[in-house]
């Protein structure tokens, strides 16, 4: 498949991705915002930050990113569980096992955001520290 080809692939199934996700948020320019926030985050920006977000996506400051984080309502359960669907379809394998590593970045101070005192498995104990995962797994899916 040439390259060209795998970007057009890649584009139909995002777009795929968005039209399951899309009934999740109420009207047009949050989907809109929704699409740009998650190419954002699937793109090769450096720092995942508002302001990296916001110029990945076009626009001169964070504040479209931030409304849509802060303001915009939307259930983010059903959005989870329209992705863990998704995920399960597209990459899914009966014989496969679900790891899930809550691996923390250690931090200096306590100004960046999500940053605490907490359990790092990469620092082998509680420092200070900002969770790169966490998202529960469901009892359904743990080990006996």
């Amino acid at each position: 498949m040439a390259m060209s080809d795998d970007g057009a692939a890649w584009s139909e199934e995002f777009a795929a991705l968005l039209a399951r996700l899309g009934p999740r948020f109420g009207r047009v320019e949050p989907r809109r915002r929704a699409a740009a926030y998650l190419q954002g985050l699937l793109a090769p920006v450096e720092r995942k930050n508002g302001w990296q977000l916001a110029a990945a996506a076009g626009d001169r400051t964070p504040d479209g990113v931030q409304e849509f984080l802060s303001r915009v309502r939307w259930d983010a359960d059903a959005v989870r569980d329209d992705l863990r669907v998704y995920v399960g379809q597209h990459l899914g394998d009966p014989g496969a096992v679900l790891i899930l590593d809550e691996t923390g970045f250690l931090k200096k101070g306590a100004k960046s955001a999500g940053v605490q005192r907490q359990y790092s498995g990469t620092a082998g104990g509680s420092r200070t520290a900002r969770s790169a995962c966490s998202w529960p797994m469901p009892a359904a899916m743990a080990a006996p």
